[in-house]
């Protein structure tokens, strides 16, 4: 899809997120993150470095993870977009939500989202992952508050459930 400018400098951009179709009025630099917190009011990515190196706002688009603090969002034109928010079906939990509340690897909540996407994206490609598997996958993610251990043990929790079923 092309995205059209206006008089303003701002242009229409159409994506997919969540599984819905929108289309937002924006200037091409504008983050994805912000346009997803302000316009969209989807304010499960946080503002975190603001630089891409704490994982706070990262969201799957197109399948990959990336920093939607560093993504232009003309650059989101044309693609499938997943927040946090889009992770659950109806009003369960993703089983990784569940596993995170389970296993104590949700505290102050700024790494949360990223962290469960991150292992979203991992479990997509690795099912049944080791330690060193979420070690790696959740490399690009900081946070303060656990340790990361409940965070690991909460992926793996995950991980056997979904082989369970």
């Amino acid at each position: 899809m092309k995205a059209s400018t206006t008089s303003a400098g701002k242009c229409e951009v159409s994506f997919t997120i969540n599984g819905e179709p929108k289309t937002v009025f924006v200037y091409p630099m504008e983050r994805l993150l912000d346009v997803l917190r302000g316009q969209l009011t989807l304010t499960g990515a946080k503002e975190g470095c603001g630089e891409g190196e704490c994982g706070s706002c990262s969201v799957l688009m197109d399948s990959v993870l990336v920093n939607s603090c560093l993504v232009p969002v003309l650059q989101a034109s044309g693609t499938k977009i997943i927040t946090i928010e889009g992770l659950a079906e109806d009003s369960r939990l993703h089983p990784l939500q569940t596993a995170f509340l389970d296993c104590g690897g949700a505290q102050c909540g700024i790494c949360t989202p990223g962290m469960i996407l991150a292992a979203s994206h991992l479990l997509h490609k690795r099912p049944e992952p080791t330690l060193d598997d979420i070690r790696e996958a959740l490399s690009g993610n900081l946070c303060r508050c656990t340790g990361y251990m409940q965070i690991f043990d909460a992926v793996m929790q995950a991980a056997r459930h979904r082989t369970a079923t």
